[in-house]
């Protein structure tokens, strides 16, 4: 008996060793296997919503571009109109395309979306500083001429000009990032 044990042993053990070993190099195969479909998957994400982040840094420049006051005076701009009315029009202008361009503070950083934030307000309290200066039912030229003075005159940059500094830098990041 012991002898047919020994015998049934000897076609057992090497049949549970090489069993082993399948399972482990399947599993091993499976795992390697798997990790290189997430990697794929991961990397295909990546490329994705790196483009829908350019995407976004291309909507804010030209927000930015066009809340520039000589953007908007060229746009807006009608012969006849008053100071008030071209002043109200800039700003309802910037206000409609900064909520045009609310979702994509999703695919920018929160320290540039703030910064983006500050500049359409510095933006509006200019145009709004320079109408104010301007009696009731001025002609929309005096506004334009006060406006393009007031541009040209201030000793720093438009607000804008930094936001754009501040877009291209976190663009640029991203662009060289690994």
């Amino acid at each position: 008996m012991l002898q047919q044990l020994l015998e049934i042993l000897k076609y057992i053990l090497p049949a549970l060793v090489v069993l082993i070993a399948t399972v482990l190099i399947t599993a091993k195969f499976l795992k390697r296997e798997s990790e290189k479909q997430r990697l794929e998957i991961y990397e295909q994400n990546s490329k994705s919503t790196i483009q829908m982040r350019l995407q976004a840094y291309e909507r804010i420049t030209i927000f930015l571009e066009r809340m520039h006051p000589t953007s908007m005076i060229s746009r807006f701009y009608t012969q006849g109109s008053t100071a008030q009315d071209l002043q109200l029009t800039m700003v309802q202008n910037i206000r409609s395309e900064f909520e045009h361009n609310l979702s994509q503070q999703v695919y920018i950083s929160h320290q540039l979306w703030q910064t983006i934030i500050v500049t359409k307000e510095q933006i509006i309290s200019m145009i709004n500083q320079v109408g104010s200066g301007l009696p009731m039912g001025a002609p929309s030229t005096h506004f334009i001429k006060d406006l393009t003075e007031f541009v040209l005159i201030s000793e720093t940059e438009l607000p804008s000009a930094d936001a754009l500094k501040a877009l291209n830098k976190e663009a640029k990041e991203l662009l060289l990032a690994p």
